[in-house]
Parts: structure tokens; C-alpha cells; sequence
């Protein structure tokens, strides 16, 4: 059975109060709130990032509950997958987690000049929706223990297999997650051999157990934390040694599945901010590989670590502008061919410089050697 994460604060935007204003009095002021309320914009710098990358031309996939593609906010940025889970979708209690996620990856706002509702990191880019588990509260989730089976190792190869070049998890905290399965594993290997980046929250129990959780504790998996307006790792983000980076989780504005908008705390929304960052990568540079990505997000993070890593911070917050410079710096095409890329269970080398100088020196010895052998038999002729 799949998993979603159990937010660990969710509040409906009803509104003034949550966001510190006066409450509004038509939905448009409430758009302007949600708006407003996106403090996440600044903090992961993108505004800047846009002038280089939209995410235009990348399908991003969204293993979740399901995403309402009528929401105004995500209107025409929605492809329709399937349901994956076993269960006949309830009318009352669909796609409400879903729908938050893919509108923090592309929303795309509405109204006059798309001032309103909230925009997602990459704008441009379309959202894949396979439907993999059922909403928090809804009745239906004990029916999908044998409906579902695998549904979520069976989401990814279905997303890998039908265009996604980045595929978002917001999963986990619930039965089964903490040992993870070789089926979902082996699913995992094959959507990163078919050119996906993947990306996964870290867990949401990290005042607690802090247990490891997958999807995200799967090689090759970008596994994320969350941190707060501050830049501080949040107290319910799990801190263990696969995370990969953290981004904002708290106090964040989602769009929901009832036309409306929440306010959220959890890695769920930090782990779909970062797959836009990987969706405004594959846009600006279609040639890198998916370590490429993951390379690129973890090595321009601010705030990092001074050995570079923590189980707190992973690499450190991600920033897209610097991820998507550190991209460039990756995207070189290889004269006479790309060189193999290194494994996700390897570290990859540090420097080709002494493979090379070991072969020069062979190569001096034998020649060497040559040149004595022959004086040898020069001077037994003689």
C-alpha cells in the first residue's frame, strides 16, 4: 500500500487570520492573500530564476491522491493519469494532498497578469498526475491495502515510461514505508536508467522516531528535508543520512482540491518545490543526466554544512538560481563522446589526473625497456 505523508500542520485559508491580515470579503482578495503568503518565492530566489528557466517543455510526474486540474490555478497544466490505488474515487475526498503538491511545482496563478493564487517553481511546466494513495481521513484507504498493490513501484514506471523527466513523492509515514521493498526499489533503477530525476520528503517524524522513510532512503532518490522562514531545519523534518537537501516546509500556501487554498507544514511541500527546481533544470539543459541534476541542486545550496553534509541539512537549503548556474557549469558536451557516469551507490571519481599520469609513466617504462633490450642484442651480435 502507498503512503502520503501525514502534514504535520495543515490549516484552511479562511483566511486573514493565518496570514496576519484583515479577512477579505470577495475571492479575489483571498487569491491576493494566498499570494502574499508565498514566502517561499524570495527565500528559493526565484523571481531571478525565471529570467532563465520556466520549466517550459518538462512533465513533471506527481505520485500522489490525485490532482484537480480545475483548480483556476492549474488550469491547462494538468495531464490525467491513472488511478492506481484499486479504490472508486469518492467525490467527496479526492486529490485534495495531490492537487497542493502539483501547485507548488507549476501553478500557475489567474486572474489579471496571473497576480493571483499561487505559483509554483517551474510555471511552465506540465504536472503528470498518477494516482498512488488516497487522502488523510478518507474513508476508502483500508480498501486499498489489496486494490493497491505496489501502486506506487507501478506509478513510476508508468511515469517513466510516458514522458516524465522528473517525478515528485510527497509519500511515506505510514505501513510499510519505513523498510521499503525491493519492488519499489527495482522501480526506482529503472525510471533513473529512463532519464528521471526523482525526488522524495524526508518524513515528517522527526521530533519523534525520526524514521527512515521511503521512498526517499532509496538510492539515487533526491531525498528532502524542510527548513522554516528562517532557514532553519523545522523540528518535524527528519534528519538522517540520506537527505539530500532541505527547502521551505512550514507555513506554506498550497492550492486545494476544493477550489480554495490551505496552509501546510511538512517535507511533502519542500520535497515538490525541489522537483521544480529539477523540472527548471531539464527545461534550461535537456542533455544532463539525472545525477547531473542531482548534482547541480546539492552542490549550490546555501547554508551549507562545513564538511558539506549533515542529517539535518543534507547538502544544504536549495536556491534555484545558483542550482541552475552550477547546472550550466555541468551541461559541457565531452569531446569524443560523453564519459560513463558514475553509479548512485558509488562515489564518483575525484580526478582522472592519476589515471593518466600512471599511464604516461607505463608507457615511459616500456619504452625503457625496449630501448635496453635492443643495446642487448646489438652488443651479442657483435
Amino acid at each position: 500500500m502507498s503512503r502520503i505523508l501525514v502534514p504535520a500542520v495543515v490549516t484552511a485559508l479562511a483566511v486573514g487570520a493565518v496570514l496576519g491580515a484583515a479577512a477579505p470579503s470577495a475571492s479575489d482578495d483571498v487569491d491576493r492573500v494566498a499570494r502574499a503568503g508565498q514566502w517561499q518565492l524570495r527565500a528559493m530566489r526565484l523571481p531571478d530564476a525565471w529570467r532563465t528557466s520556466k520549466g517550459a517543455g518538462v512533465v513533471v510526474a506527481v505520485l500522489d491522491t490525485g490532482v484537480n486540474g480545475r483548480h483556476p490555478d492549474l488550469a491547462g497544466a494538468v495531464i490525467q493519469g491513472p488511478d492506481l490505488t484499486g479504490v472508486v474515487r469518492s467525490p467527496h475526498r479526492w486529490g485534495r494532498h495531490g492537487t497542493a503538491m502539483a501547485s507548488l511545482i507549476a501553478g500557475r496563478g489567474h486572474g489579471d497578469e496571473r497576480e493571483g493564487g499561487v505559483l509554483g517553481v517551474a510555471p511552465e511546466a506540465e504536472v503528470l498526475s498518477v494516482r498512488v494513495t488516497l487522502d488523510n481521513g478518507d474513508p476508502q484507504r483500508k480498501m486499498q491495502r489489496s486494490g493497491g498493490r505496489n501502486a506506487l513501484a507501478r506509478g513510476i514506471r508508468y511515469a517513466a515510461d510516458h514522458g516524465a523527466e522528473v517525478i515528485s513523492m510527497s509519500l511515506g509515514g505510514g505501513r510499510g514505508s519505513w523498510e521499503g521493498s525491493a519492488t519499489e526499489e527495482e522501480a526506482v533503477q529503472y525510471a533513473i536508467a529512463r532519464g528521471a530525476v526523482l525526488v522524495a520528503s524526508s518524513g515528517n517524524d522527526g521530533a519523534d522516531a525520526n524514521r527512515k522513510n521511503f521512498p526517499a532512503a532509496y538510492p539515487g532518490v533526491i531525498a528532502v528535508g524542510a527548513v522554516d522562514r528562517r532557514l532553519a531545519v523545522a523540528g518535524f523534518s527528519n534528519r538522517q543520512n540520506y537527505v539530500s537537501v532541505v527547502a521551505p516546509g512550514t507555513e506554506i500556501v498550497t492550492a486545494d482540491g476544493r477550489r480554495s487554498y490551505v496552509i501546510g507544514d511538512g517535507t511533502s511541500s519542500a520535497a515538490a518545490m525541489v522537483a521544480g527546481v529539477a523540472a527548471l533544470i531539464r527545461s534550461a539543459h535537456p542533455s544532463l543526466s539525472p545525477y547531473h541534476v542531482r548534482r547541480a541542486i546539492e552542490l549550490s545550496t546555501r547554508k551549507r554544512p562545513a564538511d558539506g553534509h549533515s542529517r539535518a541539512y543534507g547538502h544544504g537549503v536549495v536556491d534555484a538560481v545558483l542550482a541552475l548556474r552550477a547546472a550550466a557549469r555541468l551541461d559541457v558536451p565531452a569531446s569524443g563522446g560523453a564519459a560513463p557516469e558514475p553509479n548512485f551507490c558509488e562515489a564518483p571519481p575525484s580526478s582522472r589526473a592519476p589515471v593518466v599520469a600512471g599511464m604516461v609513466m607505463l608507457v615511459a617504462a616500456m619504452s625503457a625497456r625496449v630501448l635496453v633490450t635492443q643495446r642487448r642484442r646489438r652488443r651479442d651480435a657483435t
